[in-house]
């Protein structure tokens, strides 16, 4: 039985490092060279070989954003993290029955630690992340351990690292700011559905440099990039020479895909045009199946005639019992036809309307749906209406002070995931939560069953008693707006419930030997998992480490006096019990072995333990023998 210690790969998140080398190692064998560290370096000569030399540039200059801090940056994002998310029921909404998330955490942590669960998973990510305006807090970036940092910045452990403001006079004001998006960014890319939108807001203090990270993140040619002005505050925030109106919005998506659904036209605005077909391959002759009545009675279409025989030859206008034929010939009496065959018209009917003229009926289309255009402007987009005031309503006493308009996020997620009703959103700036919000909004117009994914640093909110951190904000404001739409809508039976998560140092221990105690050491180290942590942490740590959704379905059962836990379905079963003695050993596997038999799952099961749960190793040594012949042979200890 193999146990998982710390700096075991189930210890970490996904190392985005290995899989490159392993990727390298697959396609390009003779590129990796072994170095003296156990390491791998490139062999220069090898890579000028593979490409053509004539095609390797030994050039400094290149097209790009560079600044001091983006080696690191880069390093950042591939340093697997050490940290698990411990779930809190407590502070949940619907714990046992919903499939939302809700993190407290430093993003940068928290992004890693979904890697192994949610690769290409995510289907839009919308995020606000803060404007580099000077006032802003800059979030920690730790090379070496970002969640002790994280936990000494949020005052959870003892420690003087702070998260410091970003004044403009600073001599790295951009190199801050781009430092901290960066390794966000690549960490998000490895989320993204194939067919996923990224939305990203931003003002004009870091426009430009964002386009270009955008572009070397969601390299173009493999993604489209489109920059969209949304007027967000009519009323305007005076500036230098200006009065500034807008921000703007980023929306990425994989070039060559239909990712943005078309928008819906409001009646107001809706563009009609003829049903009848005119210019060239308009004539009767040209589609004869697109030449038959359509009937109109007060004004009203109410049905559609079969297609008209060859020697049939009607009038523009023919009435039959108070009901008007309507037929595709134009005022100067040519037959013409349908856009569409008989077959095909009655699905388009709701889009139909019939218009009197001076010389009969004439049929038109309207055109419901259309592009989503290069500036939004709508009204429903003011932050000072649809944002400030909404969640004031929501949260009395709320510290933000103009958080984004619902329907700009609304809109935005319609756009990215209106033909995915089962869409996973993900959102890892979520402030105020307008993202969770939007979701459930979304769901409850269209019937879909969209996710939602939200991770929040624990921000302090200075003086203020009821709300001491914007987590405390985003999570009463998601509560909130679930229990107003509930209310609004009593026949509404969607998710409007999440689980709450927070980031912390794993529940494995790590080996700190103390030098002039080593005997204590020893000691203290016989449990080999966190003292405080409850079965349930664990649990949880298993499924993110294995990657498996934070929401699958789990059972429980007893079995030989022991609560086994079966996840996903039979794919992970795990006995976190303690007193398992060579008396119980025998009965126990027997049981693992029959429920695992009983749910037949699709994939290889894996089976866990708690190390110290055993008495001695002849009891641990028992317990593996059987379940592998019994064919489980993934067995393992923390």
């Amino acid at each position: 039985m193999k146990k998982i210690e710390m700096g075991d790969a189930l210890t970490q998140s996904q190392n985005l490092v290995e899989e490159n080398i392993a990727r390298l190692l697959e396609l390009f064998p003779a590129l990796l060279v072994e170095n003296s560290d156990g390491g791998y370096a490139v062999d220069v000569e090898v890579l000028k070989q593979l490409v053509g030399d004539a095609t390797v540039s030994t050039a400094d200059e290149k097209y790009g954003l560079s600044w001091h801090g983006k080696r690191q940056a880069r390093q950042i994002a591939l340093t697997p993290s050490t940290g698990t998310l411990l779930p809190r029921p407590d502070e949940s909404v619907e714990w046992d029955g919903t499939r939302n998330l809700l993190i407290e955490g430093d993003n940068l942590e928290v992004l890693k630690l979904l890697q192994k669960s949610y690769n290409r998973k995510i289907k839009a990510i919308y995020i606000d992340p803060p404007y580099n305006t000077g006032r802003n807090l800059i979030y920690p970036n730790d090379y070496h351990d970002g969640v002790r940092t994280y936990l000494e910045v949020t005052g959870q452990v003892e420690g003087e690292k702070k998260l410091q403001s970003n004044p403009e006079s600073g001599g790295r004001f951009h190199t801050n700011w781009l430092s901290m998006i960066y390794p966000r960014l690549k960490l998000a890319r490895n989320l993204l559905a194939p067919d996923g939108v990224l939305v990203i807001t931003i003002d004009d203090n870091e426009v430009s440099q964002l386009g270009v990270i955008l572009r070397e993140v969601f390299e173009e040619g493999n993604f489209d990039h489109v920059c969209v002005p949304v007027v967000h505050n009519p009323r305007g925030v005076q500036g230098k020479n200006f009065s500034y109106v807008h921000e703007y919005a980023y929306f990425v998506y994989p070039a060559g895909t239909k990712a943005i659904c078309d928008r819906k036209i409001d009646d107001a605005d809706v563009d009609w045009s003829h049903l009848r077909n005119w210019g060239s391959e308009s004539e009767r002759s040209d589609a004869k199946n697109c030449f038959y009545p359509i009937m109109v009675k007060d004004g009203a279409i109410v049905g559609f005639g079969d297609v008209c025989p060859d020697e049939f030859h009607p009038k523009q206008t023919e009435v039959i019992d108070g009901i008007s034929y309507v037929y595709p010939i134009d005022k100067a009496g040519v037959e013409r036809k349908w856009r569409y065959a008989r077959q095909s018209v009655e699905g388009i009917a709701s889009m139909l309307r019939a218009k009197q003229t001076s010389y009969g009926y004439e049929i038109e289309l309207g055109k419901t749906f259309g592009l989503y255009r290069t500036i939004w402007n709508d009204k429903r987009y003011d932050a000072n209406d649809n944002g400030t005031g909404l969640v004031g309503e929501l949260v009395p006493g709320s510290p933000f002070t103009f958080p984004k308009s619902l329907w700009a996020v609304y809109d935005s997620l319609l756009a990215a995931t209106g033909n995915d009703p089962d869409a996973i959103v993900l959102d890892f700036f979520a402030g105020s939560g307008t993202t969770g919000h939007a979701v459930m909004e979304l769901n409850k117009d269209t019937g879909g069953n969209r996710r939602f994914i939200l991770a929040q640093l624990p921000e302090p909110v200075d003086g203020n008693k009821k709300f001491p951190t914007i987590f405390e904000v985003t999570k009463a404001r998601i509560k909130a707006a679930g229990e107003r739409i509930k209310a609004a809508n009593p026949m509404f039976a969607g998710d409007v419930g999440f689980r709450v998560f927070k980031l912390a140092s794993s529940n494995i221990r790590a080996w700190d030997p103390e030098p002039s105690d080593l005997e204590g050491t020893l000691l203290a180290n016989a449990e080999h998992l966190v003292a405080g942590r409850t079965e349930q942490d664990v649990l949880y740590e298993l499924l993110l480490k294995l990657g498996l959704d934070l929401c699958v379905p789990i059972q429980t059962k007893e079995v030989a006096g022991k609560v086994v836990r079966s996840i996903g379905g039979g794919a992970l079963i795990a006995c976190l019990a303690d007193g398992l003695s060579k008396e119980t050993v025998e009965t126990l596997a027997n049981g693992i072995v029959a429920w695992r038999k009983e749910l037949a799952p699709a994939v290889d099961t894996r089976v866990v333990f708690k190390d110290s749960g055993f008495a001695d190793d002849v009891a641990k040594s028992n317990m593996a023998a059987i379940l592998n012949q019994n064919g489980i042979l993934d067995v393992r200890s923390l």
